[in-house]
């Protein structure tokens, strides 16, 4: 009966903390603000007890995270509205490299080694430091890297050529199962689609995957057993 009990109390924290997730915003771990990544660490930390101890009511657990959330949707708003309260919860963005002169003092204030600094330039395919222009490192840790015009890599529009806009690449098939979402997000429909597979003599469930565009370009990836 005990294990039940526990079994039922963990499967509620899980869909309670899912739901105050949500209710925080789609964001990446490595893109958490400070006060979105306290929230995160905090609700784990206060799911825990009631999910261990089955002595303690779920109340316990659930109206500090509710509250915690109230608390970083209301931080979000506030930040929103004002700058500077923004400033003071986030901190601001810093210019590690600048104008190809890198910032030693902002490194320090950043405690930033120079193995950190290169290793986040590899990152972004950057493999010598005098390529870069400016280098900033974000509010939520991550870096932004502007190369020297003379290192970027010419762009279609530098070299005047047009190129079709093909819109978004979806996945319309995914291990046999057809997404009319994806179809509508590239612009086609069921008629097409059926088409396209009569065309080629293939069922929806002989394909691992099926990406198409909005100009009709497609690409089929059948499972392994049908080939």
């Amino acid at each position: 009966m005990k294990m039940t009990i526990s079994f039922i109390r963990t499967i509620l924290l899980y869909i309670v903390i899912i739901a105050a997730v949500r209710l925080m915003g789609k964001r990446q771990i490595s893109e958490l603000q400070t006060s979105e990544l306290v929230v995160t660490l905090l609700i784990s930390d206060i799911a825990s007890i009631p999910m261990q101890d089955s002595g303690q009511p779920l109340a316990s657990g659930f109206i500090p995270i509710l509250v915690l959330v109230m608390c970083e949707i209301v931080v979000s708003g506030l930040m929103l509205k004002s700058s500077k309260f923004r400033k003071m919860v986030c901190g601001r963005p810093l210019i590690v490299i600048n104008d190809g002169k890198v910032d030693q003092k902002e490194m320090r204030r950043l405690r930033m080694t120079t193995e950190d600094l290169v290793e986040q330039l590899r990152q972004k395919d950057v493999f010598s430091i005098e390529d870069i222009a400016y280098a900033i490192v974000e509010t939520n840790g991550k870096m932004s890297v502007i190369k020297k015009p003379d290192k970027e890599q010419p762009t279609a529009g530098m070299l005047g050529v047009a190129l079709p806009d093909t819109g978004i690449e979806a996945v319309v098939i995914s291990d046999g199962v057809i997404s009319d979402f994806s179809l509508k997000l590239c612009s086609k429909s069921r008629e097409w689609l059926d088409g396209v597979l009569r065309g080629k003599n293939v069922k929806p469930e002989e394909i691992f995957i099926m990406t198409a565009n909005r100009t009709g370009d497609f690409n089929i990836i059948k499972k392994d057993e049908y080939k």
